[in-house]
């Protein structure tokens, strides 16, 4: 079961995309502005944010911009969900540290892609951060021998 944050302050679209996460058979834990949602990521750092990125006077992208500064963070993928649909706002978001956007009103079929990829891309980047910082013990390799201890019997 994957853990989702969902940054979003406005409640009524918090509420649908956490009962809908949860029907998709995910954790989720919320926030309504920035000041939770850096409080939450450093306490359980889930695996993937789906990000408002206007948070009524609070800019939403300041939150992936810190994440990505973060070794323990910077592997968590950043899914901007956004009203802000224009090439020059997608260039922004993305140089922010998102990793991809979806436009409101959701479609929640193309959510469901996106978060698949990411969740993948997530993981890996994760187990390639712990492997790099040796908190994953080294494989070990084990050596056949045939039954008599030698390949001369």
């Amino acid at each position: 079961m994957s853990c989702i944050l969902v940054v979003e302050d406005n409640p009524p679209s918090r509420e649908l995309l956490q009962d809908w996460l949860e029907i998709q058979g995910h954790q989720v834990e919320s926030a309504g502005t920035l000041g939770e949602a850096l409080a939450l990521v450093e306490r359980v750092p889930p695996d993937v944010v789906l990000l408002d990125i206007q948070l009524g006077a609070q800019d939403g992208l300041s939150l992936p911009k810190w994440m990505r500064t973060q070794s323990e963070l910077r592997h968590i993928p950043v899914i901007a969900v956004t009203a802000h649909a224009m090439m020059t706002e997608q260039d922004r978001i993305l140089q922010a540290g998102c990793s991809a956007s979806v436009s409101k009103p959701i479609e929640f079929r193309l959510l469901q892609e996106q978060l698949e990829k990411w969740l993948t891309v997530g993981a890996l980047l994760k187990l390639s951060s712990e492997l790099d910082e040796g908190t994953i013990g080294t494989p070990k390799v084990f050596q056949m021998q045939p039954e008599g201890g030698g390949f001369d019997d």
